[in-house]
């Protein structure tokens, strides 16, 4: 960022106002991803908000749970950078409710919190949260961790919009398939009069009005094929010296 701008979130003492903040960034900065940061203590809410405001990111604030909810309904957001320990609704409740609605329960949440133990972490984990920062958080971490989730985000919706795709595609095919086994087995299908050689029965006139083989026919109209063989009686007739007709 130029020498002497600065990325600013701003505050009001009125709730409703701090949940309606917005970030000024600078112009020439690319925007990078809409993140929900979620800390029931104003300090840490601000701090994290400028750190994030200042790469590039639109940060949405929340100072509770129900806050939290409220925006990720109505603008979900890219990623959730979620406060673990929060009065009257904490951070694995609020994770539970993300993701047992559609709209959200696809999004990633980083939770934050100052709690080292194992067990608090391994229970974020089975909230949902896809990773874990520690309190008093360094700002690199902090944003390494967050870019890190937003590009497999960003690739995880690549690959739901090629799986998308292809089933698409797979379905496709599957009509097409069908239609061309039903026109196949509608050209593979004998129907109508077809004129055989009285004299020698065993010729047809075919569609060209040309006299085939019945064997050369049939294998050109059905899915027959021929292999060659002595009935009884022809077999008799061969050792009697008669010629079969």
């Amino acid at each position: 960022m130029p020498a002497g701008e600065t990325a600013q979130v701003v505050w009001s003492h009125d709730a409703n106002a701090q949940t309606r903040a917005a970030n000024s960034v600078n112009p020439m900065t690319d925007f990078k991803g809409n993140l929900l940061v979620v800390d029931d203590k104003p300090a840490n809410l601000r701090l994290l908000s400028r750190i994030l405001a200042g790469e590039g990111y639109k940060v949405q604030p929340a100072l509770n749970g129900q806050q939290a909810l409220s925006t990720a309904y109505t603008e979900p957001p890219d990623l959730i950078l979620l406060d673990l320990m929060m009065p009257e609704m904490d951070g694995y409740t609020v994770a539970a409710q993300l993701k047992a609605d559609p709209r959200t329960q696809e999004i990633p949440i980083i939770f934050i919190s100052a709690l080292d133990a194992v067990d608090s972490i391994v229970q974020a984990f089975a909230a949902g949260g896809v990773d874990y920062i520690l309190k008093p958080f360094r700002p690199a971490e902090v944003l390494a961790r967050v870019q890190t989730h937003l590009a497999l985000r960003a690739l995880q919706r690549e690959l739901q919009q090629i799986n998308l795709e292809l089933a698409h595609r797979n379905a496709e095919l599957e009509i097409r398939n069908a239609e061309l086994q039903e026109a196949l087995t509608a050209i593979k299908t004998l129907s109508g009069i077809i004129p055989i050689c009285a004299w020698c029965g065993r010729k047809i006139q075919n569609e060209q009005g040309q006299w085939v083989p019945v064997e050369t026919y049939l294998e050109g109209h059905t899915q027959v094929a021929f292999t060659h063989g002595i009935c009884p009686e022809c077999s008799q007739k061969f050792l009697l010296g008669r010629t079969p007709r």
